[in-house]
């Protein structure tokens, strides 16, 4: 059993070898032009290792004296010097996984100084069994070091076979900027370098040769040719800043990121020569160990969270990039980066001493009394250093006030409103302190967040002088307040005693001189004010005195007399004032009377007028309603309203004509009686001239005419209407009140007809005083007797009824 288990293994193994023997072919065969003597670390060649292999896990070469890197690049390990023109090794490719092996041959050819020399065209076409005129693209090392000139490239034509070609080549290089760098044979078409090149200048050449006969006859087209410079790692990375300046914040957690640095490499991209690798060369201070820096992507991380502005305020990084993936071959660099520690509100302010003691002189104000100072261990002038206090107790009344000086971090407590000895004698404060960005509780923090102390504040007694309490009086004076109305009384006491005895009062001078004050009693006044008490010790208080005008215009009704017929039509009443707004509309009417209140009714028309009318069925008669009309700042007036309930259809038909809408007219009654009047007046005319004959009319009137008297005559029924405004002249009646807030009635009435005025007025007698032929004469309106009036007219008229009459009423 144990046999044939070993038996299997062993052909396991031999089946394995024969799988790895039968993989493992060679790839194509690539040869370099090197000089004869090469020094440890040159760069030979790059080969293509993916073409061959694309998933190569061991890579290795047959000469201990040439080393292969992952990118194919053929380097140099030790000092060579190539005795014949051509050295071979073998670059050997591995995939364990998939057990697949290959092989690369590498063929060194040793530069050999060309010997140029003239070929007839029939040896050359004798030696030659092919040829290329498409070669494939050249390439030469970047800053080789020959010997030049030095082979790159030969171009060939098959036309050679049957003519003599000429070889001729233009472009960047030869004939173009940068000159001379190519040449090519005339005779061989062999492709020359003249120098070494740069390759982040010139990366490459595009050249176009030509092939032609010795008559300048092209069997071939011109042929396009790109010489590629293969990169030399010839570029020490560098870092894109002379420094790096970052920030962390202090005892912030491990991984936090930190910043990035950033290199770059002038070599080819995407090759070792360009693939860079970071890391941290020393730290400072250098214990322990604060930050990392990731390798590829350069970013700098915290490796704990011990970061403690307080202790160290700033950490300083040296960091090296290397490209060739950091091997120690690559080329490198170094650069500084400075990492500062930000502050974070981690130490709570405090206090020097738990306790203080301070006095100040009772009513004092505004005054400093004590400086508590106040120590943090944060970044001073920072929001984590500045404190900000404030009183926690026993400040209740807000006779205290405490600020910060931001200069010295110090609290300034200060009197804003004065004490008082005699209710206490010793405040005690509790004082605390904080920042102005809130407290972080982090490890190694000062666990308060806040911290208190006391502060004993004693008062000190002082003699003090009288006190106006309040300190500011106001006060509101009638405007038609009379000469010697006492306003106020303003007193001032004795903060020591508590009462106002001995104390004597004036106006300070030059205040108002239109006000005074009792010096005894401080019976009030406007202005400042001064009291004195027995010794001479002085206070001021201020009295604030609003004047109110001054009105003695109230609303009235106007007009006052109204005739209301059977059908109970309400009647328009309206207010009036000449006073301006406060002291105007809107009223507000009520029937002061409550008797007649319960007979009638009003009903809001507008801000200036009401309806009036009945409550329920009432006799016919005349009613006298006393309205009360009050204006928009309660002041008040009364006026009684006449209201003749009348069995009739149309006002006119109870005899005289009263105001029923808003406007004041003229009825057809007064009409008449104006025209009487005149009629009346143009027969006293004719009576004088008879009596007097044809001569000049006397001045002198008899003194029977002037008694006479007009009375109320209703003899007739009334006569028609006239409305015509072309035979009577209309006059809107002027009505005029002051009477205390009570109207009385019309005062007078002037009606003009043709070229006469008779003027009405409130009286007992009328008088004749002249007599013009446009002038203007005057009566008095008023009650006249029925027999003085017959005697009169029928002297002269003959007893001949008047049509017409006249209404007339106090």
């Amino acid at each position: 059993m144990w046999l044939s288990e070993r038996l299997s293994v062993i052909l396991t193994l031999l089946k394995s070898i024969g799988v790895l023997s039968l993989l493992c072919e060679a790839c194509k065969k690539v040869t370099f032009n090197v000089p004869s003597k090469l020094e440890a670390g040159t760069l030979v060649g790059r080969v293509n290792l993916k073409e061959c292999l694309k998933s190569a896990e061991h890579i290795s070469s047959s000469d201990p004296d040439f080393r292969i890197l992952e990118d194919g690049s053929v380097y140099t390990a030790n000092i060579i010097s190539l005795p014949s023109e051509e050295k071979t090794f073998t670059i050997l490719l591995k995939d364990i996984q998939r057990h697949e092996e290959k092989k690369i041959h590498v063929n060194l050819l040793v530069h050999q100084k060309k010997t140029h020399k003239t070929r007839h065209a029939r040896d050359t076409v004798l030696r030659r069994t092919k040829r290329r005129w498409a070669p494939i693209p050249s390439s030469m090392m970047e800053n080789s070091l020959g010997p030049f000139p030095m082979q790159i490239q030969q171009v060939q034509s098959d036309t050679a076979q049957n003519y003599t070609i000429y070889y001729s080549a233009t472009g960047p290089g030869i004939d173009r900027d940068p000159k001379n760098l190519f040449y090519v044979e005339r005779e061989t078409g062999n492709v020359f370098a003249t120098g070494p090149v740069d390759r982040e200048q010139y990366p490459e050449f595009k050249i176009i040769f030509f092939a032609t006969t010795a008559d300048g006859y092209s069997p071939e087209i011109p042929l396009p040719h790109t010489i590629r410079i293969e990169d030399d790692n010839d570029n020490a990375p560098s870092f894109t800043q002379d420094l790096f300046t970052f920030v962390a914040p202090e005892h912030c957690k491990p991984g936090t990121v930190v910043g990035q640095v950033t290199a770059e490499d002038r070599d080819e991209l995407y090759t070792l020569h360009t693939a860079l690798k970071y890391r941290i060369v020393s730290e400072e201070p250098p214990f322990p160990k604060m930050f990392s820096v990731h390798p590829e992507s350069g970013v700098i991380t915290t490796l704990t969270s011990q970061l403690d502005r307080e202790i160290i305020g700033k950490h300083l990084l040296l960091i090296e990039v290397r490209d060739m993936a950091g091997q120690p071959f690559g080329l490198c660099n170094t650069g500084t980066v400075v990492i500062n520690v930000k502050d974070v509100n981690d130490n709570a302010p405090y206090f020097g001493h738990s306790s203080y003691d301070t006095k100040v002189l009772e009513n004092r104000v505004n005054v400093e009394i004590l400086r508590i100072p106040c120590l943090d261990k944060d970044e001073p002038n920072s929001p984590a250093w500045n404190c900000r206090f404030s009183i926690v107790k026993g400040n209740d009344d807000n006779h205290f006030a405490i600020t910060t000086d931001g200069r010295t971090n110090e609290g300034i407590l200060c009197v804003v409103k004065g004490l008082d000895y005699e209710t206490t004698n010793l405040r005690i404060l509790e004082i605390a302190a904080s920042n102005e960005i809130p407290y972080v509780v982090v490890p190694y923090s000062s666990g308060l967040a806040q911290s208190t102390c006391t502060v004993r504040v004693n008062i000190l007694d002082d003699d003090e002088g009288p006190v106006f309490k309040p300190c500011l009086l106001p006060i509101t004076i009638d405007g038609c307040a009379a000469v010697g109305t006492a306003v106020g009384k303003y007193l001032a006491e004795d903060p020591e005693t508590g009462n106002s005895e001995g104390i004597r009062y004036r106006i300070a001078p030059g205040q108002s001189n239109w006000i005074t004050i009792d010096e005894n009693s401080g019976e009030l006044r406007i202005a400042k004010l001064f009291g004195n008490d027995l010794i001479g010790r002085q206070c001021t208080g201020t009295v604030l005195a609003t004047i109110g005008a001054c009105d003695r215009d109230y609303p009235v009704v106007t007009p006052r007399e109204f005739i209301m017929c059977r059908d109970r039509k309400p009647v328009y009443i309206t207010a009036v004032t000449p006073n301006e707004s406060p002291y105007s509309a809107p009223f507000r009417f009520d029937i002061s009377d409550r008797s007649m209140d319960s007979g009638w009714q009003t009903v809001q028309q507008d801000d200036k007028s009401i309806l009036l009318s009945p409550r329920t069925d009432i006799p016919y008669g005349i009613y006298k309603i006393p309205v009360t009309v009050r204006d928009n700042k309660g002041r008040q007036g009364t006026s009684v309203v006449s209201v003749n309930y009348c069995d009739c259809t149309t006002p006119s038909d109870c005899g005289t004509v009263r105001q029923v809408s808003p406007a004041v007219t003229l009825g057809v009654w007064a009409i008449l009686a104006m025209i009487l009047g005149s009629l009346l007046l143009l027969l006293i005319l004719i009576t004088l001239c008879g009596c007097y004959g044809t001569g000049a009319v006397s001045k002198h009137v008899p003194d029977d005419l002037a008694n006479q008297n007009l009375i109320i005559s209703n003899t007739e029924a009334p006569g028609e209407e006239v409305m015509d405004p072309n035979i009577i002249p209309l006059q809107t009646a002027t009505v005029n009140s002051c009477d205390q807030g009570v109207g009385m009635g019309t005062i007078g009435r002037e009606v003009k007809t043709g070229g006469q005025s008779f003027e009405m007025s409130k009286g007992g007698h009328q008088t004749l005083e002249s007599v013009r032929g446009y002038g203007q004469s005057t009566m008095e309106q008023g009650r006249y007797s029925y027999s003085e009036w017959q005697n009169f007219m029928h002297s002269r008229l003959g007893e001949e009824p008047i049509r017409g009459q006249t209404l007339i009423k106090n």
